[in-house]
């Protein structure tokens, strides 16, 4: 078992990585609602899919603890992310009889996180949520750090919450149902993580054999805790993103601007901040922060994992779309650029035209390196 403990003001939690979690979610859940006499209803908030394949494990768990459970169902996909998602389940909620001592259980990947996380946010101001993530890039990123969000036409995240969790409890043992591109993409953010502060993790992943990955649980477990570590020590410094929380965003940027370009429908999130991070590394080598080795070895790790969506947007509508990220501060676009491997800056002055030839280097690769 690897735990991780993420310290804000708001909260304090455990991370908890376990291969077979699921099975003990209700008694560890229990150790943490202990205190409360009697034990609170649970509404688990998840996709069809995942409630068919992991479903009956979870809810026998939380039974067999003394919970009593109901299931709250949204529809599958980025482009549910939206607050019409969050309104529509908050009045299922109420169906079902939630009140203020109602606890939300997260359990899906990181659409569902961030959803059920700023429904928990909102519902009568405020319950209390668990995350149970159920695909790699939500179990080692978006369950941990509290963040929650929906998305606009205009950019991603663009309406959304800190709210901490309870617990996030991680069973890696139900990534085997995931397809391979799923487990892909959010071994980019994993990449990530190397690239901003483990540059061990990142060695790992630069020479890593996916297939093998995939059969190899502790490895996998020891990939999704150090992940998983870094974010809790980011997070526990800089709950609410002031200042060092952004260096968690190399790669999002430009990544965030292709996945609302698309309408959320061509690219899987990871996928999108892989293009992202190789955008990134190409700004980063034009203006001088890091070196030409640095990188192409962040190129070479980002496209050794697989295959990556074609890019079809024009690089002005990309250019133009970075403009409504969250990042962008009085009208001028900040960047997550690597120094070298491990170690990132945020920059605020990057020429426009750098960018706009880091989009474009972008579109030529992925005609040459994409599927």
């Amino acid at each position: 078992m690897i735990r991780a403990t993420v310290t804000t003001p708001a909260r304090s939690y455990d991370v908890v990585i376990q291969h077979g979690l699921l099975q003990g979610a209700g008694s560890e859940l229990r150790g943490i609602l202990e205190p409360s006499r009697p034990l609170p209803a649970l509404f688990v908030v998840t996709v069809p899919l995942v409630r068919r394949r992991w479903g009956g494990a979870l809810m026998k768990s939380l039974a067999t603890a003394g919970f009593k459970a109901k299931w709250i169902e949204m529809p599958d996909g980025e482009r549910y992310k939206t607050a019409t998602t969050v309104d529509a389940l908050a009045e299922k909620l109420t169906k079902s009889g939630a009140d203020r001592d109602a606890v939300i259980v997260a359990f899906g990947g990181g659409v569902v996180g961030d959803v059920a996380g700023l429904l928990a946010s909102l519902y009568m101001r405020g319950v209390d949520l668990v995350q149970v993530p159920t695909t790699v890039l939500a179990q080692l990123d978006a369950s941990i750090g509290g963040k929650t969000g929906v998305n606009l036409r205009a950019g991603k995240n663009l309406i959304g919450t800190f709210h901490q969790p309870l617990a996030v409890l991680i069973d890696p043992a139900v990534l085997s149902t995931l397809p391979d591109r799923e487990f892909r993409a959010g071994l980019y953010e994993a990449l990530k993580c190397g690239v901003i502060g483990r540059p061990e993790l990142f060695r790992d992943l630069d020479r890593i054999n996916l297939q093998a990955l995939r059969g190899d649980m502790a490895y996998l477990e020891r990939i999704i805790g150090e992940s998983a570590r870094l974010k809790a020590e980011v997070v526990s410094q800089d709950e609410k993103e002031g200042g060092l929380r952004r260096v968690l965003n190399f790669g999002h940027t430009i990544g965030h601007a292709l996945e609302a370009e698309s309408g959320y429908r061509w690219f899987l999130h990871g996928e999108a901040v892989a293009w992202g991070m190789i955008a990134a590394a190409h700004i980063a080598e034009a203006v001088k922060c890091c070196s030409a080795v640095t990188a192409g070895r962040i190129r070479k790790a980002v496209l050794g994992l697989g295959p990556l969506p074609k890019i079809e947007a024009r690089s002005r509508d990309i250019l133009r779309l970075l403009q409504t990220d969250k990042k962008t501060r009085h009208g001028i676009v900040h960047f997550v650029l690597p120094v070298e491997i491990g170690k990132v800056k945020v920059v605020s002055d990057v020429p426009e035209r750098v960018v706009l030839e880091a989009i474009n280097e972008l579109r030529r690769a992925s005609r040459s390196d994409s599927r």
